[in-house]
C-alpha cells in the first residue's frame, strides 16, 4: 500500500513537472509576424534557436496587442529604425519593468536583423530595433538579434527619419521619459510625422 502511494505521488510529480513547462513548448521554433504601418507593411521572421528568451518576449508582446497603434520612434538613416513603446501611457508603464535576462549573441546586427534596445544587462523588456545597415559592432555590446525581416525591407527603409535621435533616442541617458507619460498623445503633438504602427499579428509562414 505504501509503495503504490508513493508511485502515485511520483507520477503526480512527473506531471507537474511537465505542465510547468508547457508555456515555453508552446512557443513555436519559428514563427512569423506581419507589421501594418502607415508605410505600408513587413514581415518578421523570429527564431528561438537565435535568442529563445527574445524570441518568446516578442511573441508575448504581439499575441497581447502591444505594439498596436504606436510609433516608430526613432529612425537614424544608416542606422536604425526603432519602435516598441506603447501608445498608451498606461500599457507602457505596465511592461517597462518587465525585464527578461540577456541571450546569448548568436547571429550578427547586419542589415535588416533585429532585437530588443536595452541598458545594461539584463534589462530587455519591449523596445525593439531593426538594422538599417551592418551594425556588427552591437555584437560585442550584448544586443543579440531576434529575427529578421525577411519581406517588406524596402518599407522599413521608407520610415520617417527627420527627427533622427531627438524624437525618441538616447534612451541609456533616460531622456524616453516623456513618451511613458504621455505616450502616442505626446509624439504626436511634439513629432507629427513619424510613422505608425497600426498593428502586429502573428501570421503562418
Amino acid at each position: 500500500m505504501r509503495l503504490s502511494f508513493l508511485f502515485l505521488l511520483f507520477l503526480a510529480s512527473a506531471t507537474h513537472a511537465v505542465s510547468t513547462s508547457a508555456p515555453e513548448a508552446s512557443v513555436p521554433g519559428v514563427f512569423r509576424v506581419r507589421i501594418e504601418t502607415s508605410a505600408g507593411a513587413f514581415i518578421i521572421e523570429s527564431r528561438r534557436e537565435w535568442a529563445p528568451k527574445g524570441a518568446d518576449r516578442l511573441q508575448e508582446l504581439v499575441r497581447s496587442g502591444y505594439f498596436d497603434d504606436s510609433r516608430f520612434f526613432r529612425v537614424v538613416p544608416g542606422f536604425i529604425a526603432q519602435f516598441g513603446i506603447a501608445g498608451d501611457p498606461k500599457i507602457a508603464a505596465a511592461w517597462r519593468s518587465r525585464t527578461i535576462p540577456d541571450d546569448p549573441v548568436k547571429q550578427s546586427n547586419t542589415r535588416s536583423f533585429l532585437g530588443f534596445a536595452m541598458t545594461g544587462p539584463d534589462t530587455r523588456s519591449t523596445q525593439i530595433y531593426i538594422n538599417l545597415a551592418d551594425n556588427s559592432r552591437l555584437d560585442a555590446q550584448g544586443f543579440a538579434p531576434i529575427g529578421r525581416v525577411v519581406e517588406g525591407m524596402d518599407v522599413v527603409e521608407k520610415l520617417y527619419s527627420g527627427y533622427g535621435e531627438t524624437s525618441g533616442g538616447v534612451m541609456r541617458a533616460g531622456k524616453q521619459q516623456k513618451m511613458f507619460e504621455e505616450g502616442n498623445a505626446w509624439l504626436d503633438r511634439e513629432f507629427p510625422k513619424l510613422d505608425k504602427l497600426v498593428r502586429a499579428r502573428i501570421v503562418k509562414p
